[in-house]
């Protein structure tokens, strides 16, 4: 049986596999805008000044996402209304009317970096893969209570095992950048583990998207494995991380914050 210390080795060798799988996502990214290998120590020279900075200015806290959302903010008006809320960003479940829009979405160039490019682009294909299929849930993401702006939900639902798959995106380009997805993101979650009583939500990312890695790990998610050479894009083949969220984690992080 293993002990507190043998799970704390395993916790750092999966930090030691993501660090070095961001790095090398990273140093592919900066030979893809034409830096050379120069100006690459230069940037990680001045990489290690801001670190360097960061500390001694404390700003780095504890990591979490907990100092920003709260769970006593949720309004949950799931058994009146279903839906819930979060300083103006709500998560209803999607319906017929938010099929076309999504559709729309699904043709911009941005998807290519997430595995919503794997969504069907047809209409009529669209919202059966959405809307009717037993092991996906999936909801629309309003903005201001009345702007449609993106999707966020479940596949792959196992119900014995209590854990699911969870994918997200805001389509509407003009509400990007905005925190919507993050905040999405926390009312998901809560309704997971609050409303669904499941024990652990996964999801997948492609090895570049490093913005994604780094948003689910301060919501608590962690590595839980590399799926190397997975899929097959643009005749590249691309490794998957795959990362968990399980509710003691959760709860761990964000019920302590509320208490």
């Amino acid at each position: 049986m293993k002990n507190d210390n043998d799970y704390g080795e395993i916790d750092k060798t999966k930090q030691e596999q993501l660090l070095k799988l961001v790095t090398n996502s990273f140093y592919r990214e900066l030979v893809n805008y034409g830096i050379n290998a120069g100006d690459i120590v230069k940037v990680s020279v001045n990489l290690l000044d801001h670190v360097t900075n960061q500390q001694a200015e404390n700003l780095s806290g504890n990591g979490y996402y907990n100092k920003f959302y709260r769970i006593a903010d949720i309004v949950d008006n799931w058994q009146h209304s279903r839906e819930i809320s979060l300083n103006g960003v709500l998560i209803r479940p999607l319906t017929d009317e938010h099929i076309a829009p999504l559709c729309d979405w699904l043709r911009h160039s941005a998807i290519e970096k997430t595995f919503i490019r794997y969504f069907p682009k047809e209409e009529n294909s669209l919202k059966d893969y959405c809307l009717n299929q037993s092991d996906r849930e999936y909801f629309a993401i309003h903005y201001q209570a009345d702007r449609y702006v993106g999707i966020i939900g479940a596949e792959n639902m196992n119900p014995e095992a209590k854990k699911l798959e969870m994918k997200k995106f805001v389509g509407d380009h003009s509400f990007q950048g905005k925190g919507i997805g993050k905040m999405a993101t926390f009312l998901f979650l809560y309704y997971t583990f609050h409303i669904l009583s499941y024990n652990k939500v996964y999801i997948h990312s492609l090895d570049t998207n490093i913005k994604n890695i780094n948003l689910n790990s301060k919501f608590g998610f962690d590595l839980e494995g590399i799926l190397y050479k997975e899929v097959h894009i643009d005749d590249t083949y691309r490794d998957v991380l795959r990362m968990s969220l399980l509710k003691d984690t959760w709860e761990q992080i964000f019920l302590q914050n509320a208490k």
